[in-house]
């Protein structure tokens, strides 16, 4: 039997990209995912998918472009990769979260390269955040919220050579809460 996983959408429900939860949901039980449901309208989608999740993300990926004409990633952990991301957030979290009002953690498609890592978290995105790659996870501190910030979606795949979706640390550790 398989575990639960998270599965999280890359903008979804902004700019256009219209993803109604309860699609999502019926989409991923016809992959032949049990156990589905989603967390809020931001495309956080949790199940237990069929024997092989990197093929079920890329199945999902695939019916939600052939159904809506537009292409996201999706990017899955299980909740034990989730609360390591977590539990490795370098920039504070504190037990309620508090230390880091605006923590996200930004989930990539894979691991970039090393020198690609080092150079785009050396890069000044003009709002003072504070950047680490651990793994495959981008930990981001926004010292003043991500509205005043540069660092896009864009610029972090071009950045690290590999796309990717962030989710604040509330929200990380409801999913961790829903999934486990």
């Amino acid at each position: 039997m398989s575990t639960t996983r998270v599965h999280l959408l890359r903008a979804v429900n902004v700019g256009g990209a219209t993803l109604p939860m309860a699609r999502l949901r019926e989409i991923a039980a016809g992959l032949g995912a049990t156990d589905v449901s989603t967390y809020i309208a931001s495309g956080n989608l949790l199940c237990r998918p069929p024997a092989d999740p990197d093929g079920f993300d890329r199945a999902l990926e695939q019916a939600i472009e052939t159904e809506f004409g537009f292409f996201r990633e999706v990017i899955s952990r299980d909740p034990g990769e989730l609360q390591a991301a977590l539990d490795a957030h370098p920039f504070g979290t504190g037990p309620d979260l508090s230390d880091a009002p605006y923590g996200h953690i930004y989930f990539l498609a894979g691991t970039p390269e090393p020198e690609l890592a080092d150079a785009f978290v050396a890069r000044d995105f003009g709002a003072g955040e504070r950047l680490a790659v651990i793994g495959r996870d981008l930990h981001i501190d926004y010292p003043v919220g991500p509205g005043k910030s540069k660092l896009t979606a864009a610029s972090i795949a071009k950045g690290l050579g590999v796309p990717g979706t962030g989710r604040n640390l509330r929200t990380v550790a409801k999913l961790i809460a829903l999934a486990g």
